[in-house]
């Protein structure tokens, strides 16, 4: 019997966290590259740290050509990711700051595995769901981006002009019965204008919307918050600490409530299935406990490099399912092809989506008119249903 009751903690980082400024980075390539062309190719590595970019990786076209003209847009497209991030600090500028281009063709070895419907690499991809919120999410981790989201939107609108855009949050849920009912701690990190602002003045700024955010039987008299503890955060971004493509996979993922296959998502086309095999594997999670078949999902896919077919699919419903897990399992292979080209196909990636999931978070989101986070429908209910 799993525990009932216990703390689980989660955090979050902003998307001007230096790691996440790459991540918009290396996913708004992406974006530029499938909008030339959805076949397109792309495994996009950034770093960033005081004054510098550095963006590396292979990607790939059709035409060659067309790939020579499009490599001499990469500097704008990272100068336009920071200013919208909202970077204009004296070491740190959007438009001051050095900008290197390290982008190379993709390899043909690799290419002719993917060419053939082969997957990208091999590897495993867990997808995961619980009903302890609307999104099916596991709570600490979904507050703590809607959190760092909201404070980004009042940072943006000029509500709080003294926020900067680096910060992180950390948030600890009290569970009974299974159910996340307070918050024991709260902890909040984020850069400010003036060294003149203490802790108790960002307290004072962001604590109304931190309210705003989280039920409000959450925060208790026994809650401990802890606003910028170490004091001053003026210092922050890849000035104050190097950023690196894909270092936040728990922060994109599930906050450590399950498993991880150990690979990244931004950058990658979805060709690689360390992205698009974990989306559609939160799809299938989140479409089992949305049809009421478990409280709870993890699902396991693994693949091979060139081979289009998933080696394993393993469901684990932790003791909370109404069906057999080996039920599940057969009935998510017959609903979705689960080879890399009808993941793509049925959920749409083959668009430019992907710079707007660089931060709070890859699932948990709303669907988008325009396929942005196609993987977060519930539309496989009735299929799932009928198969079991």
């Amino acid at each position: 019997m799993a525990r009932q009751n216990y703390i689980f903690t989660s955090e979050s980082v902003s998307e001007g966290h230096p790691d996440k400024v790459c991540d918009r980075i290396s996913d708004a390539v992406l974006d530029a590259l499938l909008a030339e062309e959805e076949t397109a190719r792309v495994a996009c590595e950034t770093f960033a740290t005081s004054s510098l970019v550095v963006i590396g990786g292979e990607v790939g076209l059709s035409d060659p050509e067309r790939l020579k003209d499009y490599m001499g847009r990469i500097p704008q497209i990272a100068r336009d990711c920071i200013r919208d991030i909202g970077y204009e600090q004296d070491k740190f500028h959007w438009n001051t700051c050095h900008v290197l281009n390290f982008l190379h063709e993709q390899s043909a070895h690799i290419w002719q595995g993917v060419s053939q419907d082969g997957a990208g690499d091999q590897g495993i991809m867990f997808g995961y769901a619980v009903d302890e919120t609307p999104e099916l999410m596991p709570a600490p981790i979904q507050y703590s981006h809607q959190i760092l989201k909201r404070l980004a939107e009042v940072r943006k609108s000029g509500a709080e002009p003294t926020l900067r855009p680096d910060a992180k949050t950390q948030l600890s849920l009290r569970y009974e019965g299974g159910k996340p009912v307070e918050v024991t701690q709260l902890v909040l990190s984020t850069q400010h204008a003036s060294e003149d602002q203490k802790p108790d003045d960002i307290r004072a700024i962001v604590e109304p919307y931190i309210r705003e955010v989280l039920p409000a039987d959450w925060l208790t008299e026994n809650t401990e918050w802890w606003v910028n503890p170490t004091g001053t955060f003026v210092i922050g971004g890849p000035d104050g600490d190097a950023g690196l493509t894909g270092r936040k996979i728990i922060v994109d993922t599930y906050g450590g409530s399950a498993p991880h296959g150990g690979g990244a998502f931004s950058g990658k086309d979805p060709t690689k299935v360390d992205r698009s095999a974990a989306y559609a594997a939160r799809y299938l999670a989140k479409n089992v406990v949305a049809a009421g078949m478990a409280k709870r999902c993890t699902l396991q896919i693994s693949y091979a490099i060139g081979v289009a077919k998933p080696l394993s699919i393993y469901v684990d419903t932790h003791g909370t399912g109404l069906v057999d897990d080996e039920a599940i399992e057969r009935a998510v292979a017959r609903v979705m092809d689960l080879t890399p080209r009808g993941i793509r196909e049925h959920l749409g990636l083959n668009r430019p989506i992907y710079a707007r999931t660089a931060a709070y978070g890859h699932f948990g989101r709303a669907p988008e008119a325009d396929g942005g986070f196609s993987w977060e429908r519930t539309d496989l209910i009735d299929a799932l249903k009928k198969e079991v």
